[in-house]
């Protein structure tokens, strides 16, 4: 029978403890296994992930090509239907009231609504994206959903020049009245031709 003071643990499941320094009759004696000086033997010394000894590393030697979109990835604030189900039915959910309820921090792109759990009463969420379960969720129980609308940013070019000023209903009427302006004929030029006589 098991009792607490026969319990042991499993077979192979712990191992000796490696002895370091105990002599050199115990196998990992004087240099504990570090080999004789050098920076692998030191104390605290250690080499960071792909350092090469000064030499110029291979990240550094491959050409760097292409787009990368990673400077442009926006991280958005993920909340869940099951954080929204401690809120009262017919409750405004949006990004604002999210981080007075210290359910988000940190700075974001904005709010993604995500499907897991389930909602019991209806709500009105407001929020930049929202998964198509979580929308299938929120509309079966009776809520609604409201994304938020983003203006275009305007880029640098679009800032310096400055808009073309419309013309004004008479100004265009004006010009549409204007005939247009007949070209003069120029009179034809006589060619005068010089009889060359010869002398004899």
């Amino acid at each position: 029978m098991m009792r607490l003071h026969n319990l042991r643990p499993r077979p192979g499941s712990r191992h000796r403890v490696k002895r370091l320094g105990c002599g050199e009759s115990s196998g990992h004696g004087k240099t504990s296994g570090k080999g004789h000086k050098g920076q692998k033997a030191r104390s605290g010394g250690s080499i960071r992930l792909g350092f090469e000894g000064g030499q110029m590393p291979l990240i550094r030697r491959l050409p760097k090509r292409g787009f990368n979109n990673a400077a442009f990835h926006k991280n958005y604030a993920i909340v869940n239907l099951s954080d929204l189900a401690s809120f009262k039915e017919g409750t405004v959910i949006n990004e604002q009231i999210l981080r007075e309820k210290k359910m988000l921090r940190g700075n974001g792109a904005g709010l993604k609504i995500l499907g897991d759990g389930e909602l019991k009463h209806a709500l009105t969420i407001e929020a930049d994206k929202i998964s198509a379960s979580a929308r299938e969720k929120i509309e079966k129980a009776g809520g609604s959903v409201r994304l938020r609308q983003k203006t275009a940013a305007q880029g640098p070019r679009d800032a310096e020049q400055p808009a073309a000023p419309a013309e004004t209903e008479s100004a265009a009427e004006s010009k549409a009245k204007k005939p247009a302006a007949k070209k003069k004929k120029s009179p034809a030029k006589k060619s005068t031709a010089k009889k060359k006589t010869r002398k004899g």
